[in-house]
């Protein structure tokens, strides 16, 4: 257990913050008068990036200030939360444990590999057992199967995963008419629209998966948080079909803007947002002359789980 109440310094020395934003140069974004920009958190790390470190930072500090040993969270076979909290909880040295959705593969996958290197105790469940996870008595079952432990939600979606995310407004050095980032919980959404000092600013996220209720869930959340006059919009036509799903213009997107911009997306949820603003660009939907910054959340190890031609 690490001494005193803050975070490892092995864990903060590796963090590269803040994390840079790089301009994007195209002849549609001359085309169409918009400047583009992309906040890098994908660099903030090698393994625990993006919002994946910005959710787990306050998480992981409540942790030790409680006088936890172990955390322990939820997530599916790739998920990049996971594979974060693993590798955080071992440079913190505290406990970790996954609990899993569905039966393990065999052989794991490279994922569930470095999870398992890092220390974590991985646990698998059906996937009928784990839509139980925010209920209060699975929740009591599991601190009294595995003892002495800190629940960090799925994808870090609570309060301090809010805190964390809220950081990366008081990074930005410019303002702009438009800020967009993936969303999937809904969580980096929720603490850009309630955290937003900007009113000329439209919060815009672009959601990664079939969620009808995705809207309502974030009004929700808003509830609970700093009132806000941020003005918002959540994207529902860019998913590709639905969670991890694809297609064969997606993966061609991701090669070719790589190939333009030397910056790595991946098919989960950087590339849908920066494909959707795109697509959003040439349709004109953004205003003439406007200032767009996009979050790139992160999640490059999530690319060994598609075959993406270098």
């Amino acid at each position: 257990m690490p001494h005193g109440n803050t975070l490892s310094a092995a864990l903060l020395q590796q963090l590269e913050l803040p994390s840079p934003v790089t301009q994007i140069h195209s002849p549609l974004l001359d085309e169409k008068r918009i400047q583009l920009f992309i906040k890098r958190d994908e660099l903030i790390h090698p393994v625990i990036q993006g919002n994946k470190w910005r959710k787990l930072k306050y998480n992981l500090q409540h942790a030790i200030d409680t006088g936890h040993h172990s955390v322990l969270s939820f997530g599916g076979a790739w998920s990049n939360h996971l594979h974060a909290l693993a590798a955080a909880s071992q440079l913190c040295e505290l406990n970790s444990i996954g609990i899993i959705r569905g039966e393990a593969p065999s052989p794991l996958n490279p994922c569930l590999t470095d999870m398992q290197n890092c220390g974590m105790q991985l646990e698998y469940i059906s996937r009928k057992a784990y839509r139980e996870k925010t209920n209060d008595n699975f929740l009591q079952q599991l601190k009294e199967k595995y003892g002495d432990i800190y629940i960090v939600p799925e994808g870090g979606n609570n309060a301090a995963g809010i805190q964390g995310c809220a950081e990366l407004l008081d990074e930005l050095e410019d303002t702009y008419d438009y800020i967009c980032c993936e969303s999937g919980s809904g969580t980096m959404l929720s603490s850009l629209i309630s955290h937003n000092k900007n009113p000329g600013t439209c919060i815009m996220g672009f959601a990664v998966m079939k969620n009808p209720n995705l809207q309502e869930e974030i009004e929700a959340q808003l509830h609970k948080l700093p009132d806000t006059k941020s003005s918002w919009q959540l994207i529902h036509d860019y998913h590709f079909g639905g969670f991890a799903k694809n297609t064969t213009e997606l993966i061609d997107f991701i090669q070719q803007f790589k190939q333009q911009h030397t910056i790595q997306l991946e098919p989960v949820y950087s590339a849908k947002m920066l494909f959707g603003i795109m697509d959003m660009i040439s349709r004109d939907q953004f205003k003439t002359g406007a200032k767009i910054l996009a979050i790139h959340g992160g999640g490059l190890q999530g690319l060994r789980g598609f075959s993406i031609p270098d």
